[in-house]
């Protein structure tokens, strides 16, 4: 089994140490500005606490860089001025926002670099600790390492897809509007709610069991099967009084549900429950309105 240094034990990087440790990896050590996040993985694990990251890099068959991403960079610099790379080496980092690239200073010492990241949402570290095993993995970076990824995926009970560099901020953005925008789209009907005088902590609870219902289905019949309400079925007439409505009691509204129903008519196309020609009827009741609410000074 491959030997594995930490440098950065914040919520992934301990999620990582633990549960890899708890499969059977040998975690050599671990270092963290943060002397405090460094001691708790250490007496989870029972790994070292280094004093510098050079020496976790060189205790390493396998180095993951899980600080911040705004850190990276200056992490791989440090190491690489230190020398503390070596060949053979594999190099990892789990951001979602940066490639492989970020790690490339580590290649000139002849170690190979990966991107692993999970699709995964980490609110705190038990339930990161609980959630990286049997999530999805995008891997990138040197091909030559692509085993030793896919190796650790596996153990972690994942499942892996590669994709290409220069397509990671592309990746990166459809996982944020599915996790960070998921959080603007039911706070926006949870303000719809609100407007009609229900109470806020009520608006939301209320919802809640309509989300988890189309969650459900999205996951066991998929999407565009999935999709509901009166685009689906073709209804104008409801979408025009939703719009009047709203321009009457929360005009500031009427931009976000405009354009998010331009959208959803493509995808009742995709269903089939509602031809071209109704596409378009929607689509250009949603322009107008889209055009009206920014002519309003």
């Amino acid at each position: 089994m491959q030997r594995i240094g930490i440098i950065g034990a914040g919520v992934v990087g301990t999620a990582i140490g633990v549960v890899l440790n708890d499969k059977g990896y040998e975690i050599t050590g671990v270092h963290d500005i943060n002397t405090e996040s460094t001691q708790q993985l250490v007496e989870r694990i029972g790994c070292t606490a280094y004093k510098s990251p050079h020496e976790v890099s060189r205790s390493a068959d396998i180095l993951f860089i899980t600080t911040s991403d705004s850190s990276i960079e200056n992490v791989v610099y440090t190491l690489a001025e230190d020398g503390a790379f070596f060949a053979g080496q594999i190099v990892v980092h789990m951001s979602g926002s940066q490639s492989s690239e970020i790690l490339e200073r580590a290649q000139a010492f002849g170690a190979k670099i990966l991107s692993v990241h999970p699709l995964q949402s980490f609110a705190g570290t038990d339930l990161a600790i609980k959630n990286l095993p049997g999530s999805i993995f995008s891997i990138e970076g040197d091909r030559e390492a692509y085993g030793a990824a896919v190796c650790i995926v596996e153990t972690l009970g994942g499942e892996y897809f590669f994709i290409d560099r220069k397509a990671k901020p592309l990746y990166h953005a459809g996982a944020c509007v599915v996790s960070n925008y998921l959080v603007t789209l039911i706070d926006f009907g949870a303000k719809l709610l609100e407007t009609t005088g229900i109470p806020k902590g009520m608006a939301l609870k209320a919802l809640m069991p309509l989300i988890a219902g189309t969650v459900n289905n999205i996951e066991n019949i998929g999407i565009p099967k999935a999709l509901t309400g009166p685009i689906a079925r073709g209804d104008l007439s409801t979408v025009l009084k939703h719009l009047d409505c709203l321009e009457e009691m929360a005009p500031e509204l009427l931009k976000l549900y405009s354009w998010l129903g331009f959208y959803t008519a493509g995808i009742a196309v995709d269903k089939g429950t509602i031809d071209k020609k109704s596409m378009e009827e929607f689509q250009k009741t949603f322009l107008r309105q889209l055009v009206k609410t920014a002519s309003v000074k």
